[in-house]
């Protein structure tokens, strides 16, 4: 992608997550050279990968198939393996119209997904074999809004602003907005995109940039070599 893309994608996001009342918090602001000379300070927002992420999945298509992310809080692993402390994450996403984030699972992360404002959020889940793969022939159990609801595999499920999902690790899915673009929260355990993002087709978890001009914020993606 190029970074004037991501630039143009940052600002549209700010103002959609604007019009529906949420605000982010101050470091999503600031300037890389800004970033830089407070790395130290946020030391823990760089570990935990808190920011701005917008990824294609590598495949250059991001209208297609593409999402924007902001992580707002991340815990700790250490925390959740040892059963105690900061073992949660929150993020906010925008799925635009017909935009496909494409069908993955996770192996440590629960998550709830929910339709944060905007039109229809569509779920497709799928069932996990007794190893965790992705299966055509199952299909299982997920908790919308508290309340009990098997699926079928293949199944569509689609969530008005308000409504909710709980998936657990070994439910695959994919979803996308429509009837128009969708602002979706994520509540979930630890997240790590890195390692724990399990994808049916062989993409990647994020994009390739083409530095056409400064970025305005630095990505997630960016931390490492930015900020070394």
């Amino acid at each position: 992608m190029k970074r004037s893309r991501i630039n143009d994608i940052m600002a549209q996001a700010d103002d959609m997550i604007r019009s529906h009342g949420f605000a982010l918090p101050p470091f999503a602001y600031w300037t890389p050279d800004e970033f830089k000379s407070r790395k130290d300070d946020a030391r823990a927002v760089i570990e935990a990968r808190c920011g701005w992420d917008i990824t294609d999945y590598g495949d250059g298509r991001f209208d297609e198939m593409g999402l924007f992310l902001f992580t707002l809080r991340n815990g700790r692993l250490a925390d959740l393996q040892r059963g105690g402390g900061m073992c949660y994450a929150e993020k906010l996403l925008i799925s635009r119209q017909d935009q496909l984030s494409p069908m993955h699972t996770h192996v440590i992360k629960a998550e709830d997904i929910i339709n944060r404002g905007g039109a229809t959020m569509v779920i497709e889940l799928y069932g996990s074999d007794d190893q965790g793969n992705f299966s055509e022939d199952k299909g299982g159990t997920v908790w919308c809004d508290g309340i009990r609801r098997d699926f079928a595999p293949g199944e569509k499920l689609k969530f008005a602003p308000g409504e909710s999902v709980t998936l657990m690790p070994g439910d695959w899915h994919a979803f996308w907005g429509e009837g128009g673009d969708v602002l979706i929260g994520e509540v979930s355990t630890v997240n790590d995109d890195e390692t724990d993002n399990i994808f049916r087709e062989p993409i990647g978890r994020f994009a390739e940039i083409e530095e056409d001009t400064d970025p305005t914020h630095l990505l997630v993606s960016d931390y490492r070599s930015w900020l070394a």
